[in-house]
């Protein structure tokens, strides 16, 4: 039987040696097993060697101010907010939504869920209020722990039942968490963890007008996380910053259980609004050791002299899109490191990567990484060298991924069978690199973000003049793409910066920042299939190729082209 601290101890043992680790991994039994109880509070929080450790390390530069917390204190502060919730009626299986940005409670709930074995469902803070209800519905949350900027947004949503719980100050049955501090630093669960008791729902965009609901188990992320530790290179002791924010997968990949799964610091810079030069000057002032960015933000980073910024980073990372090679060949030549690309999903953990000490090949998002066998599928399921990345399940099934995509009715599909079916497209040469095509589906990444067209395009429809309407990405030097929608007018619509600015402002309260459509072009026909559905693919071919001659084109306007619109683009 391989227990969790012997799956993590072979992981760091072979941390440079690809085709030993490949070979001799094995995923931890699925054991009763809680990672907070078990491995945090067990290992991390008593042992010697870590205890005293900084556990979070969070830098303020709004209030040039700083908090660290050790292992062991996070430990006892975390009893206490599990006490505090199982005081406000919450038990094993129950639903909180977690609406908090990078302060200290965020970490704190997090493991404090756990141990009680509450179901969490991070949200960014960027959501409207329209889609925390959905978050609440869907969600079935019992309870809601957010900060006090949030609160405005729930006066409409009949959350009147929730327990709604604010780091902040208490008002309209709003509960503080600062309460919790009253509460007792011991902790004892009401029974052991199984393996496959629910711990995360995270809501994902799909083709579909909802986003779908993601459920993993208390074991396929924490655990399944041993993956992401050994894709980043992170050792005991290493102080880990990863730019990404709460609420979505990669924030919980690598701002939680993959740094912690090493015994490493989580280090999070919280920022008013990204500031590349001064961000670069805490990495180095600070010792940061390993680093993991979103291309965006490597892209900013090379805007700047990197050369003149001394830093201790011995390893970097980049995910959610190809990095390009300039990017690539501009961090070697000031810091003497490569970016090492990595891929997963929200449905897993990291599942093929660039690791340590293997040869790079650029473009490349790297191989599976130990304990995923990847096959690449065609459209029938069969191996081939361009395709489907398909995980292989059976006794082969990854410990990473998610138990499956939760319907309404509570039942999980999506990751059953033989096979599952990633979406994302690769082609694979000959050494088992695999190198990113396309998704299988429409759904593009801006930033580092997934942004559904069917989603977008359902909130344009809502417009009275916007009759039809097709999402595709932009190519953009710094977001890799932002959402650009194509519209069909309704008959008597005039084609007008007036039009356009409408249609702007009403999607500017509909959607949040990080998927607001940036550009609109105005057209008289959207090409369609026989059966009458949109070409989004000949609409995305004319967007990358920029093709301004073809008969499809119309007239673009830009959101940058209406001051009226300055407050609100201030605030993406």
């Amino acid at each position: 039987m391989t227990t969790f601290q012997e799956a993590r101890a072979f992981l760091l043992d072979h941390r440079t040696d690809y085709e030993a680790a490949v070979k001799g991994f094995r995923w931890p039994d699925p054991a009763p097993f809680n990672w907070a109880l078990d491995w945090f509070d067990a290992e991390l929080a008593t042992n010697a060697d870590s205890k005293d450790r900084p556990a979070l390390w969070i830098v303020d530069a709004a209030q040039d101010r700083q908090t660290k917390l050790s292992f062991a204190a996070l430990s006892k502060r975390s009893n206490q907010v599990a006490n505090f919730l199982r005081a406000q009626g919450l038990k094993r299986g129950d639903h909180l939504l977690l609406l908090l940005g990078n302060v200290v409670p965020l970490w704190e709930t997090m493991l404090a869920a756990m141990k009680l074995g509450v179901v969490v469902i991070p949200a960014t803070t960027l959501l409207t209020a329209d889609e925390l209800r959905d978050r609440l519905d869907r969600g079935k949350a019992k309870a809601v722990v957010a900060t006090e900027d949030q609160v405005a947004k729930f006066a409409s949503l009949g959350a009147e039942n929730t327990v709604r719980i604010v780091v902040g100050a208490a008002s309209g049955g709003w509960l503080a968490y600062d309460e919790a501090a009253k509460a007792s630093e011991s902790f004892a669960p009401d029974g052991p963890t199984n393996a496959d008791d629910p711990m995360l729902l995270y809501f994902t965009s799909g083709t579909t007008a909802k986003p779908k609901l993601v459920r993993h188990s208390q074991r396929s992320y924490p655990v399944g996380h041993l993956s992401t530790m050994y894709w980043i290179g992170l050792k005991p002791g290493d102080i880990h910053l990863n730019i990404s924010s709460p609420g979505w997968a990669k924030h919980a990949w690598s701002c939680f259980f993959a740094p912690w799964n090493a015994g490493a610091t989580v280090f999070v810079v919280d920022q008013p609004r990204f500031d590349a030069k001064a961000l670069l000057a805490t990495i180095g002032r600070c010792g940061v050791t390993t680093l993991c960015a979103p291309p965006t933000v490597w892209r900013l980073f090379i805007q700047e002299n990197l050369a003149s910024f001394k830093v201790a980073l011995r390893e970097v990372c980049g995910a959610g899109e190809p990095l390009n090679p300039e990017v690539i060949d501009q961090v070697q030549a000031a810091w003497g490191l490569t970016i090492r690309d990595g891929y997963g999903q929200t449905e897993t953990t990291a599942l093929a990567g660039n690791s340590p000490g293997q040869q790079i090949k650029i473009g490349s998002m790297g191989r599976p990484l130990p304990g995923y066998r990847v096959q690449i599928s065609d459209a029938d399921g069969h191996p081939a060298k361009e395709g489907e990345v398909t995980l292989v399940l059976g006794p082969d099934r990854p410990a990473g991924l998610m138990q499956g995509y939760q319907g309404d009715d509570g039942k999980l599909s999506g990751a059953e069978g033989a096979l599952y079916r990633s979406g994302d497209v690769v082609f694979a040469d000959e050494d088992g690199y695999l190198t990113f095509v396309g998704r299988s589906d429409d759904v593009f990444k801006s930033s580092d973000y997934r942004i559904s067209p069917f989603e977008l395009e359902s909130v344009l429809l809502e417009h009275e003049l916007v009759a039809e309407a097709a999402v595709v990405p932009s190519p953009d030097p710094i977001r890799l793409a932002i959402p650009k929608a194509f519209v069909l007018l309704t008959s008597g619509a005039e084609c007008s910066p007036e039009t356009a600015l409408s249609i702007f402002k009403h999607l500017h309260t509909r959607l949040a920042p990080f998927k607001r459509i940036r550009r609109l072009e105005i057209v008289t026909e959207l090409p369609k299939t026989i059966s009458g559905k949109i070409r989004r693919v000949q609409l995305r071919r004319l967007e990358r190729d920029n093709d301004r001659n073809d008969p499809l084109r119309g007239r673009e306007f830009r959101e940058e082209d209406f001051p009226e619109l300055a407050k609100t683009r201030s605030e993406t």
